[in-house]
C-alpha cells in the first residue's frame, strides 16, 4: 500500500550499479553484467513500482482511499496461507523455522525490532499452532497479504462493484515446490492452476475431482468478469459484492465457492491495524 519515492528508488539503483561494478552507471556496463552477477547484488525483495510525476503520482493506499483510481469493477482476493510458500522456500535455503529462531524471523520477515516482534509472538504463540513454520507462516500471511487486501476492498469499494475473495483449499497442490517439514496448505500461487493449466510446473499433480469442480466454478467466474464485471452466472454459486458493513467474501474451496464474513477476524487485522497505528 505504500511505494517508494522517487529518490529512494534511485538510490537503489545507483547502490546496486557500484555493488556489480558499474559506478559509472553507463548502459553498456549495466549491459554486460553476468546474470549471476545481477543476481548476487539485486535488492532481495526485487524492485517495484515507486512514486514519479508520470505514472504514479501517489501511493496506492492514499489512492484508493480519497477514489483517485480508475473506477472500474474490482475482483481482490489472497489465499489463506500465502506465507508458506516463502517460509519453505527459507527452509528449503537451509534457514528452517525455530522455536529458538522464531522471533528473530519474525523481526526479518516484517523487518520489525525485537520489541515489536515479541508483541506479534505473543498474539501468534508457537502453542497455537502445529509447528514453528506453520506459525511465521500465519504471521507473514496476515501481515504481508491479507489484512492489506482487506484494507484495499474497504477502500475501493467505497466507489466501485468490488468483489473479494479467499482461496482456501488446504490440499490444493503444490506445483513450485517439493514437500518441506510442513504442509502447504493454500500457499501463494496455489490458485493459479486452478484457472489455467500450468505444463511446466516443476513438481505437476493433478486436480482431485472436487478441485476440478472448484476449478470450473474458478474458470467460470474470471470469464463472466472479464464479459461483464460481475462474476456470478446461473452456473456458478452467486458472489455478492463487498462491502464494509457485512465483509462478505467468497470462499473459493472444494467443491464449491460459499460465502464467508470472518475474513477480518481469522487473519486477526484489528490487531495489525492497531499495531501499525501504534
Amino acid at each position: 500500500m505504500t511505494q517508494a519515492s522517487l529518490a529512494s528508488a534511485e538510490a537503489a539503483g545507483e547502490a546496486f550499479a557500484v555493488k556489480a561494478g558499474c559506478a559509472s552507471q553507463t548502459a553498456a556496463c549495466l549491459r554486460s553484467l553476468p546474470v549471476s552477477t545481477i543476481l548476487a547484488d539485486q535488492d532481495a525483495p526485487g524492485y517495484t513500482p515507486n512514486i514519479n510525476s508520470e505514472v504514479l503520482p501517489q501511493t496506492l493506499g492514499t489512492a484508493f482511499a480519497t477514489g483517485n483510481f480508475n473506477h472500474v469493477p474490482i475482483v481482490n482476493g489472497t489465499n489463506h496461507d500465502e506465507w508458506r510458500l516463502f517460509v519453505a522456500l527459507s527452509e528449503l535455503e537451509g534457514n528452517p523455522v525455530t522455536t529458538s529462531n522464531y522471533q528473530s524471523m519474525i523481526s526479518s520477515t516484517l523487518d520489525v525490532p525485537a520489541a515489536v516482534a515479541a508483541v506479534i509472538a505473543a498474539k501468534y504463540p508457537l502453542r497455537a499452532f502445529p509447528s514453528p513454520s506453520v506459525a511465521l507462516g500465519a504471521v507473514g500471511t496476515d501481515a504481508i497479504f491479507a489484512c492489506p487486501a482487506l484494507t484495499i476492498d474497504q477502500s475501493v469499494s467505497r466507489f466501485v462493484p468490488t468483489f473479494a475473495y479467499e482461496f482456501n483449499d488446504e490440499n490444493a497442490p503444490e506445483l513450485f515446490l517439493p514437500p518441506v517439514s510442513f504442509p502447504y496448505g493454500a500457499a501463494h500461487a496455489s490458485e493459479i492452476q486452478y484457472l489455467m493449466g500450468l505444463p511446466t510446473a516443476a513438481f505437476p499433480k493433478m486436480l482431485s475431482a472436487q478441485q476440478q469442480q472448484l476449478a470450473g466454478a474458478m474458470k467460470g467466474y474470471w470469464t463472466n468478469f472479464a464479459k461483464r464485471g460481475f462474476p456470478s452466472s446461473p452456473g456458478t454459486p452467486f458472489w455478492p459484492f463487498f462491502n464494509n458493513l457485512t465483509q462478505k467474501m467468497q470462499s473459493l474451496a472444494p467443491p464449491a465457492p460459499q460465502t464467508e464474513t470472518g475474513f477480518a477476524s481469522t487473519h486477526n487485522c484489528a490487531f495489525w491495524t492497531a499495531l501499525e497505528a501504534g
